[in-house]
């Protein structure tokens, strides 16, 4: 099954996961936490993105990175293919360091949702029990908020908080300000998480339904007829499917209860069945309860006898055009065997090397 689409845009905003091979303890390294960011800003260098808030965890690190240009896929296999080589060039290691893809999920401009999962990233020590209780945020070495909080104005270019700050309203030009940005943070990590931070674990986006209406469009123009389909985030393709749903029913002034009401094997309903099968991924047994057309198996002999009724034309059924002849140099390997014809006087060999009186004319049998 293919993977899921990786949407890139210009100026998109992505909660970053990524996790080590078999849950190693990678990132319990110093040395190595201090490499896995050396190479994620010579990364920013060359892509130019820009990183509102990372953290390393042992086994796995998130981060929040703003895409000015839509170098996405580029860059994350450029960081995490030059750091897996390095690291394993320095222990004398080889394989994989990384388990599967990494996750991407794309988060919505709004203030909101772009501050919780810059939030979300720096309370992840708390959250995961990496800290006692007694110790600060800042305590954790690994992350974004130390190096914050203790200079700011050493933060390495990539690095960039001032959007964070401007949307948490919190500000880090005093050492009283950064002192009452801690308390805000630490006053955060008593809190229990927001149920709608989930979506940024097992989401496939984090924003508003406007925000996951327009990510879908990109979706429907990247997997459309005559190009290469791939499958997106389940979610994903629920909502999909739901939107050509509604798009169908107003084509035709249906309601919801005019559906339910309808019979299962209706022509119509199984015009939308089709395109619900044509444009998405969705499964029999997904389409049928949304139509209300029965089990599976009587929406697939619906769609098989329309199928028959109307074949498609765009492959018209004509009869073959008869294979080209063989080059005359490959038709001796395709012959098919002849019988033997009965031995005659054997004849010498062909001459490779003409006698001096002769001029050199070596025919090939």
């Amino acid at each position: 099954m293919p993977y899921p689409l990786r949407l890139e845009y210009p100026g998109a905003v992505y909660h970053l996961t990524v996790r080590t091979n078999r849950a190693e303890p990678v990132f319990a390294e110093p040395e190595a936490v201090a490499h896995f960011f050396e190479e994620l800003g010579a990364a920013c260098t060359k892509t130019g993105w820009r990183v509102h808030a990372y953290c390393a965890l042992p086994d796995h690190a998130h981060l929040v990175v703003e895409t000015l240009h839509p170098n996405l896929v580029t860059g994350m296999k450029w960081w995490l293919g030059t750091f897996t080589h390095r690291y394993n060039r320095r222990r004398g290691l080889r394989g994989h360091l990384f388990a599967g893809r990494y996750r991407a999920v794309p988060v919505a401009p709004a203030t909101a949702y772009f501050r919780d999962a810059c939030l979300h990233v720096l309370l992840s020590p708390a959250r995961l029990g990496l800290l006692a209780t007694d110790q600060p945020l800042a305590a954790y070495p690994a992350g974004s908020l130390a190096t914050v909080l203790g200079l700011p104005s050493a933060c390495p270019p990539w690095l960039v908080v001032d959007r964070l700050l401007a949307a948490c309203g919190w500000q880090t030009d005093s050492e009283a300000h950064r002192r009452a940005w801690a308390e805000a943070l630490e006053a955060l990590r008593q809190q229990p998480e927001p149920p709608h931070w989930r979506a940024l674990r097992r989401g496939w986006a984090f924003g508003d339904a406007a925000f996951r209406r327009a990510l879908l469009d990109q979706m429907r123009a990247q997997t459309g007829r005559g190009r290469a389909r791939s499958a997106a985030p389940h979610p994903a393709r629920e909502e999909l499917g739901r939107a050509l749903l509604a798009e169908e029913l107003e084509r035709r002034g249906w309601t919801l209860e005019e559906l339910a009401r309808r019979r299962k094997g209706d022509p119509e309903k199984v015009r939308i069945a089709q395109r619900l099968r044509r444009e998405t991924t969705l499964s029999l047994r997904w389409v049928a309860e949304v139509l209300h057309m029965g089990s599976p198996f009587t929406l697939r002999n619906a769609l098989q006898a329309a199928a028959r009724s109307s074949p498609v034309t765009d492959h018209p059924t004509s009869p073959r055009p008869a294979p080209a002849a063989f080059p005359a140099a490959r038709r001796r390997r395709h012959a098919k065997p002849t019988a033997p014809t009965p031995a005659g006087p054997e004849e010498p060999p062909p001459r490779l090397v003409a006698p001096a009186d002769e001029a050199f004319n070596v025919t090939w049998d």
